[in-house]
């Protein structure tokens, strides 16, 4: 049996989840893939932060709101990650290399080390790393 394609997802695709955006139907099926195990997604544990705090400031979600978002969040099979050691020194390089935030970098770290790609709408973070990074319009799930 042939192993399912591993992905690391950022906060601009789990937030379209939880808020109608552009391309919230895409990042739906992604979802809906990951629910079903034809793909594995991991993040690290910065992710639960930046999606509960883009809810948050969305002013669409109030506190009852965002105790269920977080429930649902919570329920999700992630592979996760704490940046720690070699990975965190990593977010720190890419950080200082590339200009970019160490919460973005952090992302890329994880993706380098789990040696898969990044799928985020953050086109920061897709101009400067295009070898670890896929926008969530070019995302094909394995039919395997």
């Amino acid at each position: 049996m042939a192993k399912k394609k591993e992905y690391v997802v950022d906060s601009s695709i789990v937030t379209k989840w939880f808020l109608v955006e552009a391309d919230s139907e895409l990042a739906t099926g992604l979802r809906n893939d990951f629910a079903t195990g034809r793909v594995g997604l991991t993040v690290p544990t910065l992710l639960f932060y930046e999606v509960m705090n883009a809810l948050r400031f969305s002013g669409l979600y109030n506190e009852t709101n965002l105790t269920i978002a977080a429930r649902s969040l919570s329920k999700y099979r992630f592979g996760i990650w704490r940046p720690r050691g070699k990975l965190l020194e990593l977010c720190g390089a890419l950080s200082v290399r590339h200009d970019l935030t160490v919460y973005d970098s952090t992302y890329v770290a994880l993706a380098q080390r789990i040696h898969t790609k990044v799928i985020t709408e953050d086109k920061e973070i897709l101009v400067k790393f295009p070898g670890y990074t896929i926008s969530l319009n070019r995302y094909v799930p394995d039919t395997a």
